[in-house]
């Protein structure tokens, strides 16, 4: 029996209001579908399946380099914030899992495995943090950190890797995800190939430390903190790391790493093909890692980053199981309600790329006809599939409108009842 942050009486009554609705449009849309051969049921069971992790960052307040505006309500601590991703899946029956981030999130790991029990979730991939300095450690990350020049400074980092990994594994985790803002900010700053030596002799000794069934995800980020250049600053780097560490080494794909009009899909593409593709953090943007609610902007990016994942599904692809995380900042939004949209979101590119008509499309790959293969792309994603995720997540006991259901719920005026308010200050996301 889980701690129900959101009553399943509530959750029944809201879906009482739209059940005879869903069942209409849900009926409509498995007769369209049938039309082409599509099963509904069956697409309904994997988008039942489909599960996609939180990150425990996300659920407080973000910012912007200059400000931070703080909401109502805001998690004082890890256990505040698995309360909150607790409410996103008992609505979406679709996140399961909380990505924590070290040191933010450290805790007393039989006290996180503890709640974490109580409330339905388990623990996904860890996240280090070297890319800001901690109270009271004993060398600054300012100029680096796992490439840093000292050897102290990187042992340092490494360390602090190897902790998240002890704690990662003593909650259930299987992944640690490393990001670092290693770069330079001026011409002449660094030795570019020193540098990467550097961050790869650190990384081998974080990889030694892995447990036989745990991987480690490499994160490539365009620019930023750094503005001159980054350490690991795109997917070639990225999988130069992952060949070069071993078989537990992987690229992860941040959607919003990527200099505007990046095609991403075929990064996936190519990631895929060599058996190094990790997993997403999945968000949006418009100039560069602007980490907005995913599907915000390009919702048919998504679909197409999907539609290789699909692709790859449908292959048949040899050890395909790529981890799926959100990653976003929600600086004017209630972050729950903006986690529960982009889950969905997720969601439903998936759906749709389960709709594409896989061997009408390699025909008119084989044949050159341009047009009519981006036809196939198009009338899948232009499908409406809301009755699909609806009625995936009432059969599952989530909500058939979460956004509604949690308004309805009053949870955001509850927690602010109870935990006391936050002044503004400076930029960022803690």
């Amino acid at each position: 029996m889980t701690d129900s942050q959101i009553s399943s009486d509530l959750i029944g009554a809201e879906n009482d209001k739209r059940a005879a609705a869903l069942k209409s449009d849900y009926a409509a849309l498995g007769e369209k579908l049938a039309r082409g051969n599509v099963d509904i049921e069956t697409v309904t069971a994997k988008v039942a399946d489909f599960f996609v992790a939180v990150p425990s960052w996300g659920v407080g307040t973000g910012g912007t380099r200059f400000a931070r505006f703080p909401g109502l309500g805001e998690p004082r601590h890890i256990f505040d914030k698995l309360d909150d991703c607790a409410v996103i899946n008992e609505l979406t029956r679709a996140t399961p899992t909380v990505s924590l981030h070290i040191p933010w999130d450290k805790a007393d790991p039989k006290e996180l495995k503890a709640k974490g029990e109580a409330l339905g979730l388990g623990f996904d991939a860890m996240n280090s943090n070297t890319f800001s300095d901690a109270p009271d450690q004993a060398h600054s990350y300012k100029y680096g950190s796992l490439s840093h020049v000292d050897a102290a400074t990187r042992a340092q980092a490494v360390e602090h890797n190897i902790e998240c990994i002890e704690l990662g594994n003593a909650i259930g985790s299987k992944a640690l995800t490393v990001w670092v803002g290693d770069g330079s900010n001026f011409p002449g700053q660094t030795n570019f190939t020193r540098q990467f030596e550097r961050y790869l002799a650190a990384m081998a000794d974080i990889y030694k430390a892995l447990p036989d069934d745990w991987r480690i995800f490499s994160e490539h980020k365009m620019y930023e903190p750094a503005f001159y250049s980054t350490v690991v600053q795109d997917w070639g780097s990225n999988l130069l790391i992952a060949q070069t560490l071993g078989d537990k080494a992987f690229c992860l794909v941040d959607l919003g790493h990527h200099a505007p009009n990046t095609n991403i899909e075929m990064i996936v593409a190519r990631l895929i093909q060599f058996g190094k593709l990790g997993g997403f953090h999945f968000n949006d943007s418009k100039y560069g890692d602007d980490d907005l609610d995913a599907g915000s902007i390009e919702p048919y990016r998504l679909f197409l980053v999907f539609n290789e994942l699909v692709d790859a599904e449908h292959r048949g692809v040899k050890g395909f199981h790529p981890a799926h995380m959100i990653d976003q900042s929600h600086n004017v939004t209630d972050p729950i309600e903006s986690l529960i949209s982009s889950a969905n979101e997720i969601r439903r590119a998936y759906a749709q790329a389960l709709l594409v008509d896989r061997a009408a499309l390699a025909g008119f790959q084989d044949g050159n006809d341009a047009l009519m293969a981006t036809e196939t792309l198009k009338r899948a994603y232009r499908t409406d599939v809301e009755p699909i995720l609806a009625e995936a997540r009432r059969r599952a006991g989530g909500a058939i409108d979460p956004v509604a259901a949690y308004r309805a719920s009053g949870y955001r005026a509850k927690v602010a009842s109870e935990r006391p308010a936050v002044k503004g200050g400076s930029g960022g996301i803690v």
